[in-house]
């Protein structure tokens, strides 16, 4: 657990979907990669805001900005947070789109939580499935 004073919330199968955090009087939500996923609100609120973003999105493509001249397209592999003094880290590699025949593909340790370089796809990214000169 990042914090001693932040609840993990889990869904019914026991999933991780992030935390419960303290915020004066309200509860704030945060994800799995330490993303506020709410205002503060009433506890029941900040459950049903990590109950309604899930985690379907860590399978998501993401961009990874700053390791060569453009963008690279990256599957997460890990989230793992920050615990009892260690620090946490994300784990991506390069988008595979799931081809088992190919070799391994470099996978980048980033830290947790989430870095801005670590972002959702945005119109006008380079589309690795696309051959450029």
């Amino acid at each position: 657990m990042p914090y001693a004073d932040w609840t993990p919330h889990r869904r019914d199968d026991g999933e991780l979907l992030g935390w419960i955090r303290p915020e004066g009087e309200e509860w704030v939500a945060v994800d799995v990669l330490g993303r506020t996923a709410s205002d503060p609100v009433e506890w029941l609120d900040a459950e049903a805001a990590l109950e309604e973003r899930g985690i379907a999105w860590l399978a998501d493509p993401w961009m990874l900005e700053d390791e060569g001249d453009r963008p690279l397209r990256v599957r997460i592999v890990e989230a793992t947070p920050d615990e009892e003094g260690v620090p946490g880290r994300i784990v991506v590699k390069i988008d595979d789109f799931g081809d088992m025949t190919r070799p391994a593909t470099t996978q980048y340790t980033l830290p947790w939580p989430i870095p801005s370089r670590l972002r959702a796809p945005r119109d006008g990214d380079p589309d690795p499935r696309e051959i450029t000169r």
